[in-house]
């Protein structure tokens, strides 16, 4: 009888040891390390190329040519802006997202939606029937996708080589498991095994492959570390159970940008495209607030115009506080500073809350100056006037700085029926303001902003 090998491995980044350890010397967590059993791969494991193997020779960098690489277009305008423009021949896509937020909803609606492209759905949470009431429930049919309830990754290889399918989706990757490592399906060991099974398919057929992927209490994708380092693009599905959208966000993508962002509304039909979501965070008011202002913000490519809301009041209990949803704890504390230093403004001793409407984060600098006049409108209680925009940096001098893509927030701002726009001088030298209709104001101090309004 062959002898049992073992290893330890960090549950955390997937480092291996031969030895148990406390502490994992590669990213410091203690007390991470799980014993799995570890066994030599057997032979008709895996996936296996039916083409002869290709033997790889060094080309110099002169000879390669720089071809467009294939790209299968979604009929999901969302899902192609974060990928970049479709799905690449032989990528591995990661989507990672808390359960309930609409994974399986998402790849459901995007194998069903590839018209002449045969995709084959593999399911090891849920049963053929489940799928199918997903499916009726959105009211969609396709005689091209093939549900396949599976783990065991011979046997999905064996349906694989039948199939052809043109997309390979795996819901959910921790859940496979493969008979070449001894270790339970989720463990370290399986789960680096199994994607690297899938990313060998994927490069050596051509097939775009997607992975569904759990994630942990920290929102990180659940697993080794080495696994968002193996796959081509990693896709965040973002959502609020209280709300109904739902943000993808791409935090890695070998083919494109990392910072698009795609929006969906949550539907008993399935998930919808939010084609304009300014909209959707601008809320409707009946009567002009105080502590309320519009920011425009560009994520990507896409320009957003998102409201601020801002409560200032008296500190009751002794010691203020400050609180933050949707924007940065630290970058708020800078501002409340800025404005009490360069403004004269006595925010020190009030209780600040500060709140993104939407349910979105943002971390764009251009909104420094939008936070700064919601604040002051909260704390002097004057309404700002609801036809007017910012997109300006607010520096530690009090000084309004040029931000990027100014022209894009503009004319999203002008889009949307605003009146004025608040930029920084020094952005005017990039802009003509012959091309827009909208009134653009520009200024180089935060306190003649503050003259200005209030």
């Amino acid at each position: 009888m062959a002898k049992v090998k073992t290893s330890f491995f960090c549950q955390n980044c997937g480092y291996e040891s031969a030895k148990w350890l406390g502490k994992c010397p590669s990213c410091n967590e203690w007390n991470s390390f799980v014993e799995e059993v570890v066994q030599k791969e057997q032979a008709g494991n895996g996936w296996k190329p039916t083409e002869q193997a290709r033997s790889n020779k060094p080309v110099s960098l002169a000879e390669i040519t720089a071809d467009q690489e294939t790209r299968i277009p979604c009929p999901d305008k969302e899902f192609n802006r974060v990928l970049g423009g479709g799905l690449v021949a032989g990528s591995l896509v990661l989507i990672g997202g808390e359960p309930g937020v609409g994974k399986s909803t998402l790849m459901l609606q995007v194998g069903v939606s590839l018209k002449g492209k045969k995709c084959l759905y593999v399911s090891g949470e849920e049963s053929n029937q489940q799928i199918k009431m997903r499916a009726d429930r959105m009211k969609v049919q396709a005689t091209d996708f093939l549900i396949l309830a599976e783990t065991a990754t011979q046997n999905i290889f064996q349906q694989v080589e039948q199939a052809k399918p043109d997309l390979l989706i795996i819901d959910s990757i921790q859940t496979l498991h493969s008979a070449a490592i001894d270790s339970a399906p989720g463990s370290v060991s399986q789960v680096k095994h199994c994607a690297g099974e899938m990313l060998k398919y994927a490069k050596e057929s051509g097939t775009p492959v997607l992975l569904i992927g759990h994630i942990t209490k920290d929102g990180s994708i659940a697993g080794p570390k080495i696994l968002e380092h193996m796959v081509d693009t990693v896709l965040q599905f973002e959502g609020d159970r209280n709300l109904a959208y739902r943000i993808l966000r791409t935090t890695k993508n070998r083919f494109g940008s990392t910072s698009e962002i795609g929006i969906y509304e949550m539907r008993g039909s399935g998930l919808r495209e939010v084609s304009n979501p300014s909209e959707i965070l601008i809320s409707n008011r009946e009567e002009p607030l105080s502590g309320v202002a519009i920011g425009a913000s560009m994520e990507g490519n896409r320009p957003l115009l998102i409201e601020i809301q801002s409560l200032v009041s008296t500190a009751n209990y002794g010691t203020p506080q400050r609180s933050s949803t949707g924007y940065d704890a630290k970058r708020l504390n800078m501002l409340l500073a800025v404005l009490e230093k360069r403004g004269g403004y006595r925010l020190g001793i009030e209780d600040v809350f500060l709140n993104i409407a939407g349910g979105i984060k943002v971390d764009d600098p251009a909104m420094d100056l939008a936070v700064c006049v919601s604040l002051i409108s909260s704390f002097q209680e004057i309404p700002v006037p609801e036809d007017i925009c910012f997109a300006a940096e607010v520096g530690l001098g009090g000084e309004i700085r040029a931000v990027s893509r100014i022209e894009s927030r503009i004319s999203e701002a002008e889009k949307l029926g605003f009146k004025q726009v608040y930029i920084s001088k020094f952005s005017q030298k990039n802009i003509s303001k012959k091309d827009f209709k909208i009134e653009i104001k520009t200024f180089a101090k935060l306190s003649v902003v503050c003259k200005t309004l209030f």
